[in-house]
């Protein structure tokens, strides 16, 4: 049987060992930038629901001190029905926030509506909603019923008690849910670029606003996330919905009201762009590929030949001249290493582009610090290296006023001012990372607790003493931990520093707490 040869051996081995660290790198690198996106769009997604369950509850909130402050105005007069028009037009008109006001006797009858033409004035209610409403002679924030109007309605009530305590009926406020309405307004903003969208359901798992008009009304009980916020449970999570769409999900819970808002995104749409990304890397990487694999066949025909020539000597080994002739070959080694130098120039490219997606996954792009990941990483680093270092743990004080008072972009340019900060204090060493929200880490390798400290008061002075973004200065709470060398867990650091900012902020924030210093 006829053998390989050497030279077509090494083309062999050279493409088979290129062909697959290639694609097990570009794999390897796939899921790594898979996972990091499919967990930011659900934590995007999470946060997205709970904004928005925020912003429905102080919507009902005020709608229903509006109605109170409307049913006290009432209680003090008698229910004319010029009056009253007036009222349940001003109630109406002010904000544009429901579709119709009406104004309802003790007894069911209606007394006064706007829009006017509703062609209920005298009309005794006898819709679920309605006696529910006079039931209960309270507040009451009706579930979706079909209304007296044959409109698919939830309706918000204010009871007018006389000064004397009689009951007089109720201001009611409605929300048409299959018509233009504020839930829509507030949740139909620009959320549905990349298939996106957001819909709310009661707590009987029953749409109450839909981007698809024609859904609302219908039970989706069966849904995933919607089982999650019946049984009273916020967060996120992966699932195929009732339309077999493979969605990132995160949900919350109307405080208010008990109703659940659902923000999702196709999973689909948020790995599209890691294709492209692929995709962009193997199309960059061939065509150098293929110019190394050239390189390859050329180098393969002087490896081959001095080794012919060796194969040729040791036939000839009985002629005086053979032993010269040997030792003329000893280039072997120089040729082999040059090989080895060919194939590590057509991987370069490669590692260059996998050494980017693997930067960019333990990296921040907010601040440019070193993420959960990148921590892990370094502590995994210092502890196996057997030294000690110190760990300092800070997080802004009153971030979430920060938030509030001037929106998400300036609390970004806070935190991206901070880490500014936190660069131009620490050494380069010095391990800098954003382990979530507003709370970072910086690890110090070895460094002492009270040179960390100085450091870490060094820091909190330069936040203390020169506005940030906002225009208004933002202080920062640190507790400083340090780690001897030869421990074998970092846990135990993590917990003390963490214990140290605990203290820091029950201290009044604004200040460095040791561990070694904290009280007991």
């Amino acid at each position: 049987m006829a053998k390989i040869d050497l030279r077509r051996l090494i083309l062999l081995l050279a493409l088979s060992t290129g062909v697959v660290t290639f694609v097990n790198g570009l794999y390897a690198s796939y899921l790594t930038q898979r996972d990091l996106l499919m967990s930011q769009a659900l934590v995007a997604n999470r946060v997205y629901a709970a904004k928005q369950a925020l912003n429905t509850d102080n919507f009902i909130h005020s709608a229903q001190t509006h109605l109170a402050f409307s049913a006290q105005k009432l209680s003090h007069r008698t229910l004319q029905s010029e009056r009253l028009r007036e009222e349940v037009d001003r109630l109406r008109l002010q904000s544009n926030d429901f579709n119709s006001v009406f104004i309802v006797s003790s007894d069911g009858r209606v007394l006064a509506t706007s829009p006017e033409g509703l062609g209920l004035v005298g009309v005794k209610l006898e819709t679920e909603g309605a006696r529910a409403i006079l039931s209960k002679r309270a507040p009451v924030i009706t579930d979706p019923y079909l209304g007296s109007t044959k409109h698919l309605l939830i309706v918000m009530s204010q009871p007018i008690f006389r000064p004397d305590g009689e009951y007089q009926g109720y201001v009611g406020a409605a929300i048409y849910l299959q018509e233009r309405n504020i839930l829509k307004a507030l949740l139909d903003e620009d959320y549905r670029n990349d298939g996106s969208y957001a819909y709310v359901v009661d707590k009987r798992g029953q749409l109450i606003y839909h981007p698809e008009a024609s859904r609302i009304g219908e039970t989706v009980i069966a849904n995933l996330a919607v089982q999650e916020l019946i049984n009273g449970r916020e967060g996120a999570q992966r699932l195929v919905n009732l339309k077999g769409v493979d969605m990132l999900t995160g949900y919350a819970i109307m405080k208010s009201t008990g109703w659940g808002i659902v923000a999702q995104t196709p999973t689909a749409s948020t790995l599209a762009v890691l294709d492209q990304l692929m995709l962009d890397t193997l199309l960059q990487t061939i065509p150098l590929s293929v110019l190394t694999l050239l390189g390859i066949w050329w180098l393969s025909h002087w490896i081959s030949h001095p080794l012919k020539r060796l194969a040729q000597n040791v036939q000839a080994w009985e002629e005086p001249e053979a032993v010269e002739r040997l030792r003329a070959i000893k280039t072997w080694y120089f040729e082999a290493d040059h090989l080895k130098s060919a194939i590590i120039q057509g991987l370069s490219l490669l590692q260059q582009r996998m050494g980017k997606l693997n930067r960019d996954s333990l990296t921040d792009p907010l601040t440019g610090l070193n993420n959960r990941r990148g921590l892990r990483l370094a502590l995994d680093t210092l502890l196996s290296a057997g030294k000690g270092f110190s760990v300092i743990t800070l997080d802004i004080d009153h971030f979430k006023e920060v938030n509030d008072l001037y929106g998400h972009d300036v609390g970004d340019s806070v935190l991206k001012f901070l880490a500014e900060q936190m660069q131009a204090c620490f050494r380069s060493d010095d391990v800098l990372c954003r382990s979530g929200g507003e709370e970072f880490v910086v690890l110090l390798p070895d460094l002492a607790l009270t040179a960390a400290h100085k450091i870490a008061e060094r820091l909190r002075l330069n936040m203390a003493s020169q506005p940030s973004p906002s225009g208004q200065i933002v202080t920062i709470s640190i507790g400083v931990a340090y780690m001897p060398a030869g421990d074998l867990s970092v846990e135990p650091v993590l917990k003390q520093s963490d214990a140290a900012l605990y203290q820091a902020k029950c201290s009044g924030r604004n200040c460095v707490i040791s561990a070694a210093n904290m009280s007991t």
